[in-house]
C-alpha cells in the first residue's frame, strides 16, 4: 500500500533544496529523497561557489533572467542567515588590443540582461586594485561573489524542515508512475510513495531517471552529456582580491583564478567531455596548458605552482559541438502531466540561480 505524501523533490542539491524550500514555505508537505549518505555531494560541492552577475548568458534565456533574480534572492537570503560569502567583484581582463574591443560588448550585453552595474578600467584602474594583474583594459563587475554552498544548503534544509518537511537520505529512487490519481514513485528498497507534486531535481541524473516515468514522453526527456571541470589550486596565497576571468574567446572561457573564503585561489574550470558522471579523478598532466593561459594576466605565477585540486561534472544536455543549452524547467504544460515538474540541464549559472528556481517551479505548479 502507497503511502500518500502531497509534494516529493527528488534530489538534495542546492537546487532540489531551494525548490523543497519554496514548496515548504508554502504549506506544502514535502518529502526530499536523496540518493548519497549526505546533501549536495555532487555538482554542489564541486564547483567554483561563485555568484555569478549574469553577464554572459543569452538575452531572454532562462538562464540570463534566473542569475540576474537569483543573485539578489541570494544575496539577501545570506545577510539574513548569516550565511558566509563575500561580494568581492570580478575583473574581465583583455590581455591584447583584439580583446579590447570585447569589452564594450560584453558590457552591452550585460546590460540588456538587466546587468547594469558593469564598469570599464583602464589598464591603470585595473592595476590599482590588482597590482599583480597584466592587461590592457578591464571590466568590473562590482556584483560577482562568492558564497559558502554547504552553509547555503544546511541554511536551506533547515528552512525545509522548520515548515514541516522532511529528507530522507540514501533513498534511491527506481521508478515511477504517472496515474490519474497522482504520480506513484518507487524507490529502491520497496517503499512506494503517491505524490500529488513530484520535482525531479535529480542534476546529473535527472534525464536518465525521467526516463524511468511511466506515462512520460520520451520526447520530454534531453540526452543526458557530461562535461568535466578541472580545478588546479595555488599552493601559495595568490596576490588578489577579485576573481579574474580573461575575455571569452571562441576556444571557450579561457583560465578563471576565482577565490573561495580562506583566500586559497584556484583556476580553472576546463572542459573535458567525458562518458559519465562518476568520472571525477583530475589528470595532473592537464595542468601543464594552465600556465601559458594564466600567465596572460598574471605573469608572475611560480613554476610549479599549481597542483591538482578537484573536478565537478556539469549536468549538460547538449553535446561538445552544439551551443550551450538553456536550463529546462519542464511542467504539465510541456508534457501534459500534472503535477511533474523535470529540470534538466542545471549546471552554471544553478548556484546563484537556485532560489530563484525554487520560485519559479511554484509558480509553475500554480502554488
Amino acid at each position: 500500500m502507497a503511502e500518500s505524501v502531497d509534494c516529493v523533490v527528488i534530489g538534495a542539491g542546492v537546487v532540489g533544496l531551494a525548490v523543497a524550500r519554496a514548496l515548504a514555505v508554502r504549506g506544502r508537505e514535502v518529502l526530499v529523497l536523496e540518493a548519497a549518505n549526505a546533501i549536495g555531494t555532487e555538482t554542489s560541492s564541486r564547483n567554483s561557489e561563485v555568484i555569478h552577475a549574469g553577464i554572459y548568458y543569452p538575452q531572454g534565456s532562462l538562464k540570463a533572467r534566473l542569475c540576474v533574480q537569483g543573485k539578489e534572492l541570494l544575496y539577501d537570503f545570506c545577510e539574513q542567515r548569516g550565511i558566509a560569502h563575500r561580494r568581492c567583484g570580478k575583473l574581465i581582463v583583455a590581455t591584447s588590443e583584439e580583446q579590447r574591443a570585447r569589452l564594450d560588448s560584453i558590457a552591452q550585453h550585460a546590460a540588456a540582461n538587466g546587468v547594469n552595474d558593469l564598469r570599464l578600467l583602464t589598464r591603470d584602474e585595473a592595476r590599482a586594485l590588482e597590482p599583480a594583474l597584466e592587461c590592457v583594459a578591464a571590466l568590473l563587475s562590482p556584483s560577482t561573489g562568492i558564497v559558502d554552498s554547504h552553509a547555503l544548503m544546511l541554511s536551506l534544509l533547515g528552512d525545509v524542515e522548520n515548515h514541516g518537511g522532511a529528507l530522507a537520505l540514501q533513498s534511491v529512487v527506481a521508478r515511477a508512475e504517472c496515474l490519474p490519481e497522482g504520480i506513484l514513485v518507487h524507490a529502491a528498497d520497496g517503499t512506494e510513495l503517491l505524490a500529488k507534486v513530484v520535482v525531479n531535481a535529480g542534476g546529473l541524473h535527472a534525464p536518465d531517471l525521467a526516463r524511468r516515468f511511466a506515462g512520460l514522453a520520451a520526447e520530454h526527456v534531453p540526452r543526458a552529456y557530461y562535461a568535466k571541470g578541472n580545478y588546479f589550486t595555488l599552493g601559495s596565497r595568490a596576490p588578489f582580491t577579485h576573481l579574474i576571468y580573461p575575455v571569452p574567446e571562441a576556444a571557450g572561457l579561457g583560465v578563471h583564478l576565482t577565490l573561495d573564503l580562506g583566500g586559497q585561489a584556484k583556476f580553472g574550470p576546463d572542459v573535458e567531455w567525458v562518458d559519465g558522471p562518476d568520472q571525477l579523478v583530475v589528470d595532473p598532466a592537464r595542468c601543464a596548458g594552465f600556465y601559458g593561459e594564466v600567465r596572460k594576466y598574471w605573469p608572475g605565477l611560480p613554476d610549479d605552482s599549481l597542483s591538482a585540486g578537484y573536478a565537478g561534472i556539469r549536468p549538460k544536455i547538449n553535446g561538445p559541438h552544439e551551443p550551450s543549452a538553456d536550463f529546462v524547467i519542464q511542467g504539465s504544460a510541456v508534457h501534459g502531466i500534472a503535477g511533474l515538474v523535470n529540470l534538466f540541464g542545471i549546471e552554471s549559472p544553478g548556484l546563484t540561480s537556485s532560489l530563484a528556481i525554487g520560485e519559479h517551479v511554484a509558480q509553475l505548479l500554480e502554488l
